[in-house]
């Protein structure tokens, strides 16, 4: 459908409606509910089919190979997902809540209508095949995208976008697990970063709606169907929870550092092409379900207990059938599947695998305290449903969603005070071990993206020290007396002064305030600075390369009012100084580059929405557009081509008429799909 025709033919029928801005809020609320609801039974029905073509069909055809088929199987799946994602649409790579996260906080909501249909094909081939991985992180992207999609096509505001693209998150997960309150609690909590009620009335019609489509599929049951009723047996339980709550915490943060080390590992195998990498995770993936029986005596006969959302293996841990031994193996297992699976680039969520090993903890943590205290705990079920929930808290730091969530799937409430305890206990020790980054965030942080609270872009991370610093620096030198340097300070009008050598590398800096400390002492006039002054390697520096943002926290904590600029290759040497005046510069020219960016983005919107698209692109040496600035390689770039942003390791830098590009940057651009070949030419050459 024309992309132009049909938006147009959307506003002229709520134009002749003359309905108010509330009712159309409404109508796309409810248009958005049912969309995700259909997006939801149709994603369960394309894990079902692959499910059947390669653990029914399969090994049937395949009966000579024996269990072969669960290397096969996962291998071919994973060569498809690569080559659907690396070449359609590579923000449905991984888990997919952190791109939301993204498009909300850089993009105005924006997201690529492919990016549902490549994300429900890729994570169906993925999870349908054994990958270990869930179905959250799939849904919530899908139905992020198509409610983007109708407010692009309604030529909607910004803010509206985001509304709609949290109303297709909570949508999501409403109907995926038939669990309308944590799908909102989940869409404000996680994916807006903040609880506004200007949001609120949206989404909660959203997740209403999209549950009312989800339960004429699936049915009114909860996912887990406990076999009796858990609750707290003694009061002297409550002393476990907490320890269970540290447990969980530690078992979430391996969870994300192993997942983004095994990322890692995947990202810089060079040798080997992108879309070839999800199919050596899914052989790794094989090869360890095939290995496993033999060393933990664990056996399976058509699925590999760790494969895909190992929905059964949680109940049965809810249902106290499994032993101490199993559960510790299986939850050491699930980690590793689940960090191949996503590692090595194939689609699909993290909430199923931090659910199933929060339920092996759990019920594991009960074994042994109930050999201890046979009489004073709970069945081992109740520990695994709140090691569930905990173990999703502590890496997703997402504690709100986390308990309704689980007293949704499981429609139970009676354990609620022991789930409220040991959540927040994980949460808060997982906040202090991950320096206060989630499994979605790190992500984000990781690409240099850093979220405040609101979902709100730290600004000052877009600005780099050497575009502000003062090159032009008053210096002092070792053997000067306290008498020279109250001199100093009169002439130069500052509060603080680099100290050098005589060799001219840096020393210290020395401050009025240590003057003051020095008269306050009695020292004597003649008395020389270096005995006063901050010296290595106390001293802190910042570097030309990094963002203002870094420099300015570093300010910050140790309350100062300056900070040196050193080169990186050589930190004696002085390049210039950051100052209160550089900072409120900083700050002026963030606000105007995000003004740029939002024009841009209104822009994008408003005059070129007919076949255009958002490209990325990473610079090689040699490259073209290498050691050459934006206003230098402008001129020859397509007409109405937008340089969005420029990834540089780990930071995002917003391109402006100065920023030269670097070897290994990867430039985003919006442009007309023609002229994309044109664009490879400029930069690449």
């Amino acid at each position: 459908m024309n992309f132009t025709r049909s938006k147009n033919a959307l506003k002229h029928i709520f134009s002749r409606l003359e309905i108010s801005e509330d009712t159309f809020l409404i109508i796309t609320a409810i248009l958005v509910g049912l969309g995700v609801g259909v997006g939801a039974i149709i994603l369960h029905h394309l894990i079902e089919a692959v499910e059947w073509v390669g653990y029914t069909w399969l090994p049937e055809v395949l009966s000579g190979l024996g269990k072969a088929y669960v290397i096969i199987f996962p291998a071919i799946a994973g060569l498809i997902v690569g080559c659907l994602v690396y070449f359609f649409a590579q923000e449905a790579k991984g888990h997919g809540v952190p791109e939301v996260m993204e498009a909300v906080a850089l993009k105005g909501g924006r997201i690529r209508p492919i990016v549902a249909i490549i994300k429900s094909v890729a994570s169906a081939l993925t999870i349908g095949s054994g990958g270990s991985a869930g179905r959250e992180g799939p849904i919530v992207q899908i139905g992020s995208a198509l409610g983007s999609t109708l407010g692009q096509k309604l030529n909607l505001s910004s803010d509206r976008v985001r509304n709609l693209v949290a109303c297709g998150a909570a949508g999501g997960i409403a109907a995926t697990f038939n669990a309308p309150i944590a799908g909102v609690i989940f869409a404000l909590e996680i994916i807006l970063g903040e609880f506004s009620v200007r949001y609120l009335s949206t989404v909660v019609l959203a997740s209403v709606v999209a549950s009312v489509v989800g339960r004429s599929a699936f049915g009114n049951t909860p996912a887990f169907v406990l076999p009796m009723e858990y609750g707290v047996r003694t009061v002297w339980e409550f002393a476990f929870y907490p320890i269970l709550g540290l447990l969980a915490a530690l078992v979430g943060v391996v969870f994300v550092r192993l997942l983004y080390w095994t990322e890692d590992l995947f990202d810089n195998w060079k040798g080997f092409p992108e879309w070839g990498k999800p199919s050596i995770g899914a052989i790794l993936l094989g090869i360890l379900a095939l290995a496993y029986p033999s060393v933990t005596g664990i056996t399976w006969d058509e699925v590999p207990q760790i494969f895909s959302v190992g929905y059964e293996i949680i109940e049965g841990a809810l249902s106290n059938e499994l032993a101490l031994g199993v559960v510790g193996a299986l939850m050491v297992l699930k980690l590793l599947a689940t960090s191949l699976t996503l590692g090595s680039g194939s689609s699909g969520g993290v909430f199923a695998p931090a659910l199933f090993m929060g339920a092996m903890l759990g019920a594991g943590f009960e074994l042994v305290i109930s050999s201890i205290f046979p009489d004073i705990v709970a069945p081992a079920g109740a520990y695994a449903l709140v090691g569930m929930a905990a173990v999703f808290a502590a890496s997703a730091h997402a504690p709100i969603t986390a308990i309704i969530m689980l007293t949704e799937l499981t429609d139970d409430h009676r354990i609620i005070l022991p789930l409220m305890l040991t959540v927040i206990v994980a949460t808060l020790a997982a906040r202090i071990m991950l320096n206060k980054q989630s499994i979605y965030t790190l992500k984000l942080t990781r690409r240099g993206i850093h979220l405040q609270q609101g979902r709100d872009v730290d600004i000052m991370h877009g600005v780099l020290v050497n575009e502000v610093m003062s090159t032009q620096v008053h210096s002092v030198t070792v053997g000067m007396t306290l008498d020279e340097l109250s001199n100093a300070f009169i002439q130069t009008h500052h509060h603080g002064l680099a100290v050098l050598d005589k060799e001219g590398a840096l020393w210290g800096v020395v401050t009025v305030s240590d003057l003051d400390r020095a008269l306050a002492r009695n020292l004597p006039g003649d008395t020389d600075i270096s005995q006063i002054c901050t010296r290595r390697p106390d001293l802190l520096v910042a570097y030309p390369d990094e963002t203002i943002g870094d420099a300015l926290y570093r300010l910050g904590r140790r309350g100062l009012g300056r900070i040196p600029v050193v080169s990186r290759d050589d930190p004696d040497r002085l390049l210039g100084i950051i100052r209160r005046s550089n900072i409120v510069t900083a700050y002026n020219l963030a606000l105007t580059r995000r003004t740029e960016i939002q024009q841009q983005a209104k822009h994008i919107t408003t005059r070129s929405p007919e076949g255009t698209e958002f490209i990325e692109l990473t610079l090689s040496e040699g490259n073209q557009a290498v050691g050459k600035s934006v206003q230098e390689i402008a001129p020859n770039l397509p007409d109405d081509c937008i340089l969005v942003s420029i990834q540089r390791k780990a930071k995002v830098l917003i391109p402006h008429g100065t920023t030269v590009f670097q070897q290994g940057d990867t430039i985003t651009a919006f442009i007309h799909s023609k002229d994309v070949n044109l664009l490879y030419a400029r930069l690449i050459g």
